[in-house]
């Protein structure tokens, strides 16, 4: 079943599917960045495009918000997925940013990995918010939630392991306070997706 809102313009499934594309298609660009980093990579602009992209869109849900009667499901949870997804990719460019500050001049195992885990969370963020149009079939966004955590918690993993080999062996300080920042900033874009999984998970109780 589709949603018609009132006036017939303000289709916020479609905004909200498009801001998860965008976040998407920032976590895939992360991973390319990170899998071949350079502090002079033309993926770095690409990621500061994708981030304003996102806050386009995030102003675009708000402004509709303001000017919308009826709303296809409760506008706080429009509100709260429209600024989680922004979330999400203001983190994955911090992330950058982190990493271009502490001149960081070689990639990390570690780091590609954290970011083959975000990619395939934000893939399953676009696929639960996509089957919110037909609330019906419950079941399978239930699924792409669930699989949301589970990547969450492999990240969180990923993350032990990371901060537990910084530690083990005698090097740099320095190297060491930077590397842990850069991990807990990457796991942080994860747990953000994670936020989103429990804010669809919501929507499907109220709307059972």
């Amino acid at each position: 079943m589709s949603f018609s809102l009132i006036p017939k313009d303000e289709k916020f499934f479609d905004i909200l599917e498009e801001a998860s594309d965008n976040v998407e298609k920032g976590a895939g660009v992360f991973l390319e960045l990170v899998s071949d980093w350079s502090l002079t990579s033309p993926k770095i602009q690409q990621i500061r495009e994708l981030e304003h992209e996102g806050d386009r869109m995030t102003h675009e849900v708000i402004d509709r918000l303001n000017r919308t009667f009826i709303t296809p499901i409760d506008r706080e949870d429009i509100h709260a997925l429209a600024t989680e997804l922004d979330d999400v990719i203001d983190i994955i460019q911090a992330t950058m940013d982190r990493m271009q500050l502490f001149r960081i001049d070689k990639t990390s195992p570690i780091l590609i990995q954290m970011s083959e885990v975000l990619v395939k969370a934000t893939h399953a963020i676009g696929k639960a918010i996509i089957s919110l149009r037909d609330l019906k079939h419950s079941r399978r966004t239930l699924d792409f939630c669930i699989e949301i955590n589970r990547l969450e918690n492999e990240g969180d993993a990923i993350l032990k392991v990371g901060l537990g080999e910084l530690f083990a062996t005698p090097k740099d300080v320095l190297e060491i306070v930077k590397w842990k920042e850069v991990y807990e900033a990457a796991e942080y874009a994860t747990d953000k997706c994670e936020d989103i999984a429990n804010i669809i998970e919501g929507i499907v109780v109220k709307n059972a």
